[in-house]
């Protein structure tokens, strides 16, 4: 399962650590070129920047609404990690690159490492942490502990949360589907012929759920 480029869903579509850089380095440039008169221009419609202190910010994550604060460069990760103790998004890369750090906002997987805290206000977040517990597995969960698709378990959350959002989306996916789907989370360990049948095995049992209920 090789992870695939420019896949519709990843990175957020929230403004990125390097486009955050690239945008400020092109307002300097632009500063030192721009006139008195458009200065004060550009300030009067500024809506006013943020930081470098913590500002205040509120984070809805798997149902619950937690008010933080947070310096404006704390990635969505750090601040799950670090204030949240929500542990389970794994930080590996932190270059928005392997997926173990995977979280659902609004329905759609997203790399937490790639996404400042405060460009998440106002979102639905969903952790590995509110997918199930250890006596009511999800069936993303359950079926990656019946076809062994773990080992180290670093980049198994991410899988896991990848793989609800995906599931969710294309609850009849072929192998082929899956293969693409989840090309953007990467194992080091090398169990994506696990993770496939995992994927292929809890569609089943989600699609049974849905005509029961």
């Amino acid at each position: 399962m090789r992870r695939k480029k420019n896949l519709p869903e990843l990175p957020p579509d929230g403004l990125s650590r390097r486009d955050f850089l690239k945008g400020a380095s092109m307002a300097v440039s632009t500063g030192l070129l721009a006139t008195p008169e458009a200065g004060a221009a550009a300030q009067e419609h500024s809506p006013g920047v943020l930081g470098p202190g913590a500002v205040p910010i509120t984070l809805h994550v798997n149902g619950t609404s937690h008010n933080l604060k947070v310096e404006p460069r704390v990635t969505l990760l750090d601040a799950l990690r670090n204030q949240l103790d929500l542990t389970g998004a794994k930080k590996v890369c932190d270059r928005g690159v392997c997926g173990a750090c995977t979280v659902i906002l609004d329905g759609r997987p997203v790399y937490a490492c790639n996404m400042l805290a405060i460009e998440a206000e106002g979102h639905r977040i969903e952790t590995i942490e509110g997918l199930g517990t250890e006596g009511n597995l999800h069936p993303v969960m359950a079926a990656f502990v019946e076809h062994d698709a773990q080992q180290c378990g670093f980049c198994t959350p991410g899988f896991v949360v990848a793989c609800k959002a995906f599931l969710d989306k294309h609850p009849n996916p072929t192998r082929e589907e899956v293969e693409q789907g989840l090309g953007g989370n990467l194992c080091r360990c090398g169990t994506y012929a696990g993770v496939r049948e995992a994927v292929l095995d809890a569609a089943k049992t989600m699609k049974g759920g849905r005509a029961n209920g």
